[in-house]
């Protein structure tokens, strides 16, 4: 491949890993605003969100050009394509992150507390981006596998906040049930993070070995 190439390869990793970063901090300031009730900072996410969803667009309109004018094939082919998917599950991830800020705002009237589970569960969740993110920097496909095997794990948490709101239904726990109704909708939101970022690992699979791994399941 040409110099030229090569200038818009390292420009196109620039790209993505910068605008990774960013939908990495829009996800931990969410999760912070909706444990902490914090409105101010919610609507500030929401408010930034449009400049993620431009990146987005640059990002897919360059490698649509890199597809036309070079042509790749093989290896150089599976980055351009790699990165395409990449970035709309980022981009995907940052809408998510705005549904939690959007439920902040939602919910700052219940007065509940969250369960420390689901602190966890982000906190797990926000591990797993981190991991999916770090297997793409360094191209680190045992990273990535790492990533998909935990997955199951934030599918269980998701299901124990089902579980406790069922519960308090039950129970005729009206005190707790609309804190828990918004716990279960931040869980659920948090879910689909885990899955974008299991994808982003399937794609670094994809980019480092040549497999397309999305429909086996990880060996344990």
């Amino acid at each position: 491949m040409p110099v030229h190439w090569e200038r818009a390869v390292e420009s196109l990793k620039r790209q993505i890993l910068s605008l990774g970063g960013r939908v990495e901090e829009s996800l931990r300031l969410a999760v912070h605003a909706f444990l902490h009730r914090d409105a101010d900072a919610s609507r500030r996410l929401i408010e930034g969100d449009t400049e993620l969803d431009l990146r987005e667009v640059e990002i897919e309109e360059e490698c649509l050009k890199l597809l036309a004018l070079y042509h790749p094939v093989a290896g150089d082919m599976r980055f351009v394509v790699a990165i395409l998917k990449l970035n709309n599950d980022l981009e995907r991830i940052g809408d998510l992150a705005v549904n939690i800020a959007e439920l902040t705002l939602e919910w700052d009237r219940t007065s509940g507390a969250y369960s420390a589970e689901l602190a966890r569960m982000a906190e797990q969740v926000q591990s797993l981006l981190k991991k999916a993110l770090d297997a793409l920097v360094h191209r680190n496909a045992i990273l990535a596998h790492e990533v998909r095997q935990a997955d199951d794990v934030i599918d269980d948490f998701q299901r124990r906040a089902e579980e406790r709101l069922h519960e308090a239904v039950r129970e005729g726990r009206a005190d707790r049930v609309e804190t828990l109704v918004a716990e279960w909708n931040a869980a659920h939101q948090l879910e689909r993070v885990a899955d974008h970022a299991t994808n982003i690992a399937e794609d670094v699979i994809y980019l480092v070995e040549g497999r397309i791994v999305r429909h086996h399941p990880e060996p344990r």
